[in-house]
Protein backbone atom coordinates (compact mmCIF):
# COMPACT_ATOMS: atom_id res chain seq x y z
CA UNK A 1 0.00 0.00 0.00
CA UNK A 2 1.02 3.43 -0.66
CA UNK A 3 -1.42 4.89 2.00
CA UNK A 4 -1.14 4.28 5.42
CA UNK A 5 -4.29 1.67 6.34
CA UNK A 6 -7.33 3.19 6.15
CA UNK A 7 -9.55 0.90 8.33
CA UNK A 8 -7.66 -0.33 11.20
CA UNK A 9 -10.76 -0.97 13.08
CA UNK A 10 -13.64 -3.72 12.46
CA UNK A 11 -15.89 -1.41 15.00
CA UNK A 12 -15.18 1.97 11.92
CA UNK A 13 -18.66 1.36 10.32
CA UNK A 14 -22.40 2.66 10.85
CA UNK A 15 -24.03 1.45 14.14
CA UNK A 16 -26.98 0.14 11.80
CA UNK A 17 -24.66 -2.48 10.10
CA UNK A 18 -24.75 -4.03 13.34
CA UNK A 19 -28.64 -3.50 14.07
CA UNK A 20 -29.26 -5.23 10.53
CA UNK A 21 -26.76 -7.68 10.91
CA UNK A 22 -27.82 -9.21 14.45
CA UNK A 23 -31.09 -9.89 12.96
CA UNK A 24 -29.53 -10.85 9.67
CA UNK A 25 -27.90 -13.61 12.38
CA UNK A 26 -30.74 -14.52 13.53
CA UNK A 27 -33.26 -15.08 11.13
CA UNK A 28 -31.87 -14.53 7.47
CA UNK A 29 -28.27 -16.25 8.14
CA UNK A 30 -29.20 -18.12 4.81
CA UNK A 31 -29.86 -15.36 2.71
CA UNK A 32 -27.09 -14.21 -0.59
CA UNK A 33 -26.54 -11.01 -1.76
CA UNK A 34 -24.65 -9.02 -4.29
CA UNK A 35 -23.53 -5.85 -4.15
CA UNK A 36 -22.74 -2.91 -6.91
CA UNK A 37 -20.70 0.10 -6.15
CA UNK A 38 -21.65 3.25 -8.72
CA UNK A 39 -20.09 6.68 -8.42
CA UNK A 40 -22.64 9.05 -9.48
CA UNK A 41 -20.14 12.25 -10.50
CA UNK A 42 -19.53 12.04 -14.34
CA UNK A 43 -16.37 14.18 -13.89
CA UNK A 44 -14.69 11.61 -11.88
CA UNK A 45 -12.30 8.90 -13.11
CA UNK A 46 -10.06 6.85 -10.92
CA UNK A 47 -6.76 5.76 -12.25
CA UNK A 48 -4.97 2.81 -12.24
CA UNK A 49 -3.13 3.81 -9.47
CA UNK A 50 -5.76 4.29 -7.33
CA UNK A 51 -7.57 1.18 -8.44
CA UNK A 52 -5.09 -1.07 -7.19
CA UNK A 53 -4.30 1.20 -3.92
CA UNK A 54 -8.08 0.30 -2.99
CA UNK A 55 -7.49 -3.41 -3.71
CA UNK A 56 -5.10 -3.71 -1.38
CA UNK A 57 -6.51 -1.61 1.37
CA UNK A 58 -9.62 -3.65 0.92
CA UNK A 59 -7.16 -6.68 1.65
CA UNK A 60 -5.36 -4.89 4.55
CA UNK A 61 -9.45 -4.78 5.80
CA UNK A 62 -10.15 -8.25 5.19
CA UNK A 63 -7.38 -8.71 7.45
CA UNK A 64 -8.78 -7.26 10.58
CA UNK A 65 -10.56 -9.08 14.06
CA UNK A 66 -12.57 -7.76 16.64
CA UNK A 67 -10.64 -7.71 19.83
CA UNK A 68 -11.92 -8.38 23.11
CA UNK A 69 -12.35 -4.82 24.48
CA UNK A 70 -14.14 -3.89 20.74
CA UNK A 71 -16.75 -7.22 21.40
CA UNK A 72 -16.99 -6.04 25.42
CA UNK A 73 -18.03 -2.66 23.96
CA UNK A 74 -20.82 -3.72 21.83
CA UNK A 75 -22.32 -6.57 24.10
CA UNK A 76 -22.50 -3.25 26.05
CA UNK A 77 -25.03 -2.05 23.82
CA UNK A 78 -28.70 -3.24 25.27
CA UNK A 79 -30.25 -4.33 22.55
CA UNK A 80 -26.71 -6.28 21.08
CA UNK A 81 -27.35 -10.13 22.43
CA UNK A 82 -24.52 -12.65 23.31
CA UNK A 83 -25.34 -14.81 20.62
CA UNK A 84 -24.59 -12.40 18.46
CA UNK A 85 -21.42 -11.36 20.11
CA UNK A 86 -20.07 -14.83 19.96
CA UNK A 87 -20.89 -15.01 16.24
CA UNK A 88 -19.02 -11.28 15.43
CA UNK A 89 -16.21 -13.24 17.65
CA UNK A 90 -15.56 -15.59 14.65
CA UNK A 91 -16.54 -13.43 12.14
CA UNK A 92 -13.72 -11.86 9.82
CA UNK A 93 -14.51 -10.21 6.30
CA UNK A 94 -13.45 -12.05 2.91
CA UNK A 95 -11.53 -10.70 0.31
CA UNK A 96 -12.81 -13.48 -2.07
CA UNK A 97 -15.96 -11.80 -1.72
CA UNK A 98 -15.09 -8.91 -3.26
CA UNK A 99 -14.65 -8.53 -7.21
CA UNK A 100 -12.58 -4.78 -8.16
CA UNK A 101 -11.54 -4.12 -11.56
CA UNK A 102 -11.38 -0.98 -13.47
CA UNK A 103 -13.99 -1.68 -15.89
CA UNK A 104 -17.36 1.22 -15.62
CA UNK A 105 -17.78 4.55 -16.25
CA UNK A 106 -15.40 5.73 -13.62
CA UNK A 107 -12.44 3.59 -13.77
CA UNK A 108 -13.48 1.47 -11.18
CA UNK A 109 -16.14 -1.13 -10.37
CA UNK A 110 -16.85 -2.60 -7.14
CA UNK A 111 -18.74 -5.81 -6.50
CA UNK A 112 -19.47 -8.24 -3.25
CA UNK A 113 -21.22 -11.06 -3.49
CA UNK A 114 -21.87 -13.75 -0.85
CA UNK A 115 -23.80 -14.32 2.54
CA UNK A 116 -25.81 -11.28 3.18
CA UNK A 117 -23.84 -11.60 6.88
CA UNK A 118 -20.78 -11.03 4.96
CA UNK A 119 -21.84 -8.65 2.16
CA UNK A 120 -23.64 -6.36 4.79
CA UNK A 121 -20.89 -5.54 6.42
CA UNK A 122 -18.85 -4.50 3.55
CA UNK A 123 -20.13 -1.40 2.40
CA UNK A 124 -19.41 1.17 4.80
CA UNK A 125 -15.55 0.17 5.08
CA UNK A 126 -15.38 -0.08 1.20
CA UNK A 127 -17.04 3.23 0.79
CA UNK A 128 -14.69 5.32 3.36
CA UNK A 129 -11.77 3.59 1.52
CA UNK A 130 -12.24 4.64 -1.78
CA UNK A 131 -13.16 8.06 -1.14
CA UNK A 132 -9.53 8.49 1.19
CA UNK A 133 -7.78 6.83 -1.80
CA UNK A 134 -9.26 9.16 -4.67
CA UNK A 135 -8.99 12.34 -2.24
CA UNK A 136 -5.25 11.56 -0.92
CA UNK A 137 -3.94 10.44 -4.55
CA UNK A 138 -6.50 13.08 -6.64
CA UNK A 139 -5.55 16.42 -4.91
CA UNK A 140 -2.74 18.22 -2.51
CA UNK A 141 -4.57 16.28 0.73
CA UNK A 142 -2.68 18.82 3.05
CA UNK A 143 -3.98 21.57 1.22
CA UNK A 144 -7.77 20.07 1.62
CA UNK A 145 -7.41 19.05 5.11
CA UNK A 146 -6.14 22.80 5.92
CA UNK A 147 -9.96 24.26 4.01
CA UNK A 148 -11.31 21.52 5.90
CA UNK A 149 -10.47 22.62 9.86
CA UNK A 150 -11.10 25.73 8.56
CA UNK A 151 -14.76 25.50 7.61
CA UNK A 152 -15.10 23.15 10.63
CA UNK A 153 -14.08 26.04 12.80
CA UNK A 154 -16.19 28.26 11.13
CA UNK A 155 -19.26 25.83 11.33
CA UNK A 156 -18.48 25.08 15.30
CA UNK A 157 -18.29 29.08 15.79
CA UNK A 158 -21.93 29.19 14.57
CA UNK A 159 -23.24 26.58 16.61
CA UNK A 160 -21.24 27.67 19.58
CA UNK A 161 -22.36 31.13 19.59
CA UNK A 162 -26.16 30.07 19.22
CA UNK A 163 -26.34 31.78 15.86
CA UNK A 164 -27.97 28.05 14.92
CA UNK A 165 -30.70 26.25 16.49
CA UNK A 166 -30.63 22.88 14.92
CA UNK A 167 -31.79 20.76 18.49
CA UNK A 168 -30.15 16.93 18.54
CA UNK A 169 -27.88 16.08 15.68
CA UNK A 170 -25.65 13.48 14.95
CA UNK A 171 -22.79 12.77 12.82
CA UNK A 172 -23.31 10.44 9.74
CA UNK A 173 -20.23 10.78 7.45
CA UNK A 174 -18.65 7.99 7.65
CA UNK A 175 -19.55 6.33 4.03
CA UNK A 176 -18.13 10.04 2.45
CA UNK A 177 -16.01 11.21 4.48
CA UNK A 178 -12.35 12.83 3.32
CA UNK A 179 -10.31 10.85 5.54
CA UNK A 180 -10.28 9.48 8.85
CA UNK A 181 -8.47 12.04 9.87
CA UNK A 182 -11.18 14.45 9.01
CA UNK A 183 -14.02 12.55 10.46
CA UNK A 184 -12.23 12.30 13.89
CA UNK A 185 -11.61 16.00 13.70
CA UNK A 186 -15.00 17.05 13.39
CA UNK A 187 -16.59 14.42 15.67
CA UNK A 188 -13.93 15.53 18.34
CA UNK A 189 -14.80 18.91 18.20
CA UNK A 190 -18.62 18.65 18.05
CA UNK A 191 -18.09 16.78 21.03
CA UNK A 192 -16.48 19.82 22.85
CA UNK A 193 -21.07 21.14 22.60
CA UNK A 194 -21.46 18.74 25.11
CA UNK A 195 -19.53 21.17 27.71
CA UNK A 196 -22.10 24.19 26.21
CA UNK A 197 -24.43 25.43 28.47
CA UNK A 198 -25.72 28.23 25.86
CA UNK A 199 -25.56 26.38 22.96
CA UNK A 200 -29.05 25.75 21.43
CA UNK A 201 -28.07 23.38 19.41
CA UNK A 202 -26.72 19.45 20.99
CA UNK A 203 -24.34 17.35 19.51
CA UNK A 204 -25.38 13.77 20.93
CA UNK A 205 -23.02 11.03 19.13
CA UNK A 206 -21.99 9.49 15.69
CA UNK A 207 -23.03 6.30 13.53
CA UNK A 208 -19.23 5.73 13.18
CA UNK A 209 -18.74 2.62 16.22
CA UNK A 210 -15.44 3.66 16.41
CA UNK A 211 -15.26 6.80 17.15
CA UNK A 212 -18.60 6.99 19.51
CA UNK A 213 -16.38 4.89 21.70
CA UNK A 214 -13.32 6.50 21.69
CA UNK A 215 -15.24 9.83 22.47
CA UNK A 216 -17.87 8.69 24.91
CA UNK A 217 -20.61 9.48 22.49
CA UNK A 218 -23.75 7.94 21.38
CA UNK A 219 -23.44 5.45 18.77
CA UNK A 220 -26.49 6.24 16.33
CA UNK A 221 -28.58 4.04 13.50
CA UNK A 222 -31.08 1.52 12.86
CA UNK A 223 -31.81 0.10 9.88
CA UNK A 224 -31.27 0.78 5.96
CA UNK A 225 -32.54 0.15 2.50
CA UNK A 226 -31.07 -3.02 2.45
CA UNK A 227 -33.37 -3.89 5.33
CA UNK A 228 -36.69 -3.50 3.21
CA UNK A 229 -35.12 -4.38 -0.14
CA UNK A 230 -33.88 -7.89 1.24
CA UNK A 231 -36.42 -8.74 3.65
CA UNK A 232 -39.10 -7.55 1.47
CA UNK A 233 -37.88 -8.72 -2.37
CA UNK A 234 -35.39 -11.62 -1.62
CA UNK A 235 -38.09 -14.43 -0.41
CA UNK A 236 -39.52 -15.43 -3.36
CA UNK A 237 -42.77 -15.94 -2.32
CA UNK A 238 -43.16 -12.26 -1.33
CA UNK A 239 -45.62 -9.36 -2.78
CA UNK A 240 -42.77 -6.73 -3.09
CA UNK A 241 -45.54 -4.27 -2.98
CA UNK A 242 -45.51 -5.64 1.24
CA UNK A 243 -41.76 -5.13 1.65
CA UNK A 244 -42.54 -2.72 4.49
CA UNK A 245 -44.58 -4.92 6.07
CA UNK A 246 -42.02 -7.91 5.81
CA UNK A 247 -39.44 -5.63 6.86
CA UNK A 248 -41.11 -4.41 10.58
CA UNK A 249 -42.50 -7.35 11.42
CA UNK A 250 -38.91 -9.05 11.23
CA UNK A 251 -37.95 -5.77 12.74
CA UNK A 252 -39.83 -5.70 15.86
CA UNK A 253 -39.20 -9.77 15.94
CA UNK A 254 -35.49 -9.01 17.34
CA UNK A 255 -36.06 -6.12 18.62
CA UNK A 256 -39.22 -5.53 20.52
CA UNK A 257 -39.56 -1.95 21.50
CA UNK A 258 -35.82 -1.55 21.53
CA UNK A 259 -33.72 0.46 18.77
CA UNK A 260 -36.70 1.33 16.74
CA UNK A 261 -36.59 4.06 14.09
CA UNK A 262 -38.27 3.03 10.71
CA UNK A 263 -37.12 3.74 7.62
CA UNK A 264 -40.13 5.42 5.07
CA UNK A 265 -38.97 5.43 1.39
CA UNK A 266 -37.15 2.05 0.51
CA UNK A 267 -40.80 1.73 -1.67
CA UNK A 268 -42.13 5.11 -1.49
CA UNK A 269 -43.63 7.12 1.90
CA UNK A 270 -46.95 6.60 0.79
CA UNK A 271 -46.38 2.85 0.43
CA UNK A 272 -44.99 2.27 3.94
CA UNK A 273 -47.52 3.96 5.33
CA UNK A 274 -49.84 1.55 4.49
CA UNK A 275 -48.05 -0.58 6.86
CA UNK A 276 -47.25 1.66 9.85
CA UNK A 277 -50.31 1.36 11.60
CA UNK A 278 -51.16 1.31 15.29
CA UNK A 279 -49.08 -1.51 16.30
CA UNK A 280 -45.74 -0.63 14.52
CA UNK A 281 -46.12 3.57 14.94
CA UNK A 282 -46.54 2.61 18.67
CA UNK A 283 -44.08 -0.08 18.65
CA UNK A 284 -41.21 2.13 16.72
CA UNK A 285 -39.89 5.08 18.65
CA UNK A 286 -39.95 7.32 15.39
CA UNK A 287 -39.17 7.48 11.50
CA UNK A 288 -36.27 8.50 9.45
CA UNK A 289 -36.24 10.54 6.21
CA UNK A 290 -34.54 10.05 3.45
CA UNK A 291 -35.85 11.56 0.20
CA UNK A 292 -38.00 13.65 -1.00
CA UNK A 293 -39.15 17.39 0.36
CA UNK A 294 -38.69 16.87 4.11
CA UNK A 295 -41.68 19.89 5.02
CA UNK A 296 -43.91 17.69 3.43
CA UNK A 297 -42.37 14.31 4.51
CA UNK A 298 -42.54 15.59 8.13
CA UNK A 299 -46.27 17.12 7.70
CA UNK A 300 -46.95 13.77 6.59
CA UNK A 301 -45.83 11.90 9.11
CA UNK A 302 -47.27 14.19 11.78
CA UNK A 303 -51.00 13.36 10.30
CA UNK A 304 -50.66 10.31 10.19
CA UNK A 305 -49.44 9.61 13.67
CA UNK A 306 -52.30 11.97 14.63
CA UNK A 307 -55.00 9.86 12.30
CA UNK A 308 -54.16 7.02 14.40
CA UNK A 309 -54.30 8.59 18.13
CA UNK A 310 -50.47 9.20 18.63
CA UNK A 311 -49.05 12.69 20.29
CA UNK A 312 -46.37 13.17 17.29
CA UNK A 313 -44.52 15.38 20.40
CA UNK A 314 -44.21 11.94 21.77
CA UNK A 315 -41.93 10.29 18.18
CA UNK A 316 -38.75 11.24 16.60
CA UNK A 317 -38.58 12.87 13.01
CA UNK A 318 -35.05 11.61 12.04
CA UNK A 319 -34.03 13.80 8.88
CA UNK A 320 -30.90 12.51 7.32
CA UNK A 321 -31.12 13.61 3.66
CA UNK A 322 -28.07 15.71 2.35
CA UNK A 323 -28.36 18.36 4.87
CA UNK A 324 -26.35 20.86 6.16
CA UNK A 325 -26.83 23.20 9.62
CA UNK A 326 -28.66 26.05 7.61
CA UNK A 327 -31.32 22.95 6.10
CA UNK A 328 -31.49 21.32 9.32
CA UNK A 329 -32.18 24.69 10.86
CA UNK A 330 -35.05 25.71 9.06
CA UNK A 331 -36.91 22.34 9.31
CA UNK A 332 -36.50 22.69 13.08
CA UNK A 333 -37.58 25.95 13.18
CA UNK A 334 -40.80 24.44 11.11
CA UNK A 335 -41.06 21.46 13.02
CA UNK A 336 -40.58 22.72 16.46
CA UNK A 337 -43.38 22.16 18.97
CA UNK A 338 -45.16 19.93 16.20
CA UNK A 339 -42.97 16.93 16.82
CA UNK A 340 -39.80 15.50 18.27
CA UNK A 341 -36.92 16.41 15.98
CA UNK A 342 -33.26 15.07 14.98
CA UNK A 343 -30.63 14.84 12.88
CA UNK A 344 -28.37 12.88 11.29
CA UNK A 345 -25.47 15.35 8.76
CA UNK A 346 -23.00 13.56 6.95
CA UNK A 347 -20.87 14.82 4.13
CA UNK A 348 -21.38 18.46 5.12
CA UNK A 349 -19.59 17.76 8.69
CA UNK A 350 -17.16 14.68 7.29
CA UNK A 351 -16.39 16.02 3.94
CA UNK A 352 -16.80 19.64 3.54
CA UNK A 353 -13.43 21.20 1.53
CA UNK A 354 -12.79 23.55 -1.23
CA UNK A 355 -13.01 20.78 -3.79
CA UNK A 356 -16.78 18.66 -4.31
CA UNK A 357 -17.41 15.38 -2.48
CA UNK A 358 -17.74 12.24 -4.37
CA UNK A 359 -20.94 11.02 -4.81
CA UNK A 360 -20.43 7.37 -4.48
CA UNK A 361 -22.44 4.62 -3.28
CA UNK A 362 -22.89 0.71 -3.23
CA UNK A 363 -26.22 -1.07 -3.22
CA UNK A 364 -27.87 -4.22 -3.51
CA UNK A 365 -28.60 -5.45 -6.45
CA UNK A 366 -29.88 -9.12 -6.02
CA UNK A 367 -30.63 -11.50 -3.47
CA UNK A 368 -31.00 -15.02 -3.39
CA UNK A 369 -31.01 -14.92 -7.06
CA UNK A 370 -33.00 -12.54 -7.60
CA UNK A 371 -33.34 -8.65 -8.95
CA UNK A 372 -34.18 -6.02 -5.81
CA UNK A 373 -35.05 -2.20 -5.98
CA UNK A 374 -35.46 0.92 -4.08
CA UNK A 375 -38.25 3.14 -5.51
CA UNK A 376 -37.88 6.09 -2.99
CA UNK A 377 -39.56 9.46 -2.98
CA UNK A 378 -36.84 11.19 -4.78
CA UNK A 379 -36.35 10.01 -8.68
CA UNK A 380 -33.25 8.47 -9.45
CA UNK A 381 -31.41 6.84 -5.82
CA UNK A 382 -32.21 3.59 -6.97
CA UNK A 383 -29.64 1.50 -8.42
CA UNK A 384 -31.30 -1.78 -9.65
CA UNK A 385 -29.61 -3.61 -13.10
CA UNK A 386 -32.82 -5.03 -14.72
CA UNK A 387 -35.12 -2.07 -15.68
CA UNK A 388 -38.23 -5.00 -15.80
CA UNK A 389 -37.95 -5.84 -12.85
CA UNK A 390 -37.96 -1.78 -11.21
CA UNK A 391 -41.20 -1.79 -13.95
CA UNK A 392 -42.56 -5.00 -12.13
CA UNK A 393 -42.09 -3.36 -8.64
CA UNK A 394 -43.90 -0.33 -9.09
CA UNK A 395 -46.99 -2.07 -10.67
CA UNK A 396 -47.00 -3.74 -7.89
CA UNK A 397 -47.05 -0.70 -5.74
CA UNK A 398 -49.23 0.82 -7.67
CA UNK A 399 -51.85 -2.03 -7.57
CA UNK A 400 -51.70 -1.81 -4.31
CA UNK A 401 -52.08 1.74 -3.62
CA UNK A 402 -54.91 1.92 -6.27
CA UNK A 403 -56.92 -1.09 -4.63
Amino acid sequence: MKLDQIITSLLETDLYKFSMGQAIYHQFSDYKTTWSFKCRNTDVKFTAEMVEEIREQIQAYCQLRFSEEELEYLDGIKWIKGSYIDFLRLWQPRYADFEITADGDSGLSIETTGTWLNTSMYEIPTLAIVNEVYFRMQYDYADLIDSFKERLDAKFERLKGGELDIGVFSEFGLRRRLSAEAQELAVKKLAELAACPDCKSRFIGTSNVYLARKYGLLPVGTMAHEWIMCVGQGNHKHNPAYSNWYALDAWVKEYGVLNGTALTDAITTDCFLKDFQLTYATLFSGVRHDSGDPIEWGEKMISHYESLGINPVNKTLLFSDSLDFDRAAAIFAHFKGKAGVAFGIGTYISNDTKVPALNIVMKTTRCNGQDVAKISDTAGKGMCKNPEYIDYLQRCIDWRMNH
